[in-house]
């Protein structure tokens, strides 16, 4: 008898340590300065965002570069990334590109990024990659992709993921979507050079959730914010849950990070991240 109740134990527990395994959320975060992550913390939120120039550019002397490293260790929420990688004078496309300023720039950073314990770095920088008019597009992706093949080695040198993000038009003009994104993620194939979903700018580009699914393979990041004016999740009611249940049919594990422009942050944060739980567990505790 004592043997049956344990193996009805056992089945029972395996069960549910199954389903609470299938159906955990995301975790989530926000880009935001270090200084608001008390709020953040406190609003449900576990991870925080910064900028490349801010907390890790060449620019900063070590001095500086060590005052963030004491900052760094007494946030409550984990610095996981950082983005803005490149300024606007350092082009990574187009006839003014300088490898080698682009080598040693990374180099820089993606060492502090290591000693600052940041996993991953975003790949955005709108400025920095739009092409000159009339510039041959087929030419710039070969370019872009073999600038970022060496990218990904530099990455490697340091273990850092780096993430490629699209940008919509209004921002950019090279490679505005995640379908396109994907393809250079693809081509350069490596495992330090990975796809950014930024749901925000998916809308933007009316993209549809089935680009996620076809880009499973390359996801391990993903944003969001409103569509019309960037707000935070719930400010003007987006519904994602179309995106959520893309991301759950492939079974994303990373976080979701929200990459807004806030009002009041105070009220927005605690909002956002009942917002966004809320739509989760719907999606999450549908079996379909």
């Amino acid at each position: 008898m004592r043997v049956w109740f344990y193996l009805f134990s056992l089945v029972i527990g395996l069960c549910c340590n199954y389903s609470s395994t299938a159906q955990k959320l995301p975790t989530l975060g926000v880009v935001e300065s270090l200084s608001n992550d008390s709020l953040l913390y406190a609003s449900g939120f576990r991870l925080i965002g910064e900028s490349v120039g801010k907390m890790l550019s060449p620019s900063l002397s070590e001095a500086d570069f060590e005052a963030n490293l004491k900052k760094i260790k007494q946030t409550r929420s984990k610095l996981y990334l950082c983005n803005i990688l490149f300024p606007g004078s350092i082009k990574i496309t187009g006839p003014q590109v300088n490898e080698q300023r682009i080598m040693n720039y990374l180099d820089t950073v993606f060492y502090r990024a290591k000693r600052a314990n940041i996993p991953l770095i975003v790949l955005g920088s709108g400025g920095p990659r739009r092409l000159p008019e009339g510039y041959d597009l087929q030419q710039a992706k070969t370019e872009f992709t073999k600038l970022c093949s060496k990218m990904a080695l530099i990455a490697k040198k340091h273990e850092i993921m780096l993430v490629i993000e699209a940008l919509n038009k209004t921002e950019t003009n090279f490679i505005n979507t995640l379908e396109e994104a994907a393809e250079i993620v693809k081509n350069v194939n490596h495992p330090n050079f990975r796809l950014n979903a930024d749901i925000y700018h998916m809308l933007k580009e009316n993209e549809p959730p089935q680009h996620i699914i076809d880009a499973a393979k390359w996801i391990v990041y993903v944003e969001l914010a409103e569509k019309e004016k960037r707000t935070f999740p719930g400010v003007a009611g987006e519904d994602f849950k179309p995106y959520f249940q893309a991301l759950k049919a492939i079974r994303y594990k990373g976080p979701i990070v929200i990459e807004g422009r806030p009002g009041d942050l105070t009220k927005e944060a605690p909002a956002a991240y009942q917002y966004l739980t809320t739509q989760l567990k719907e999606v999450y505790a549908n079996k379909k």
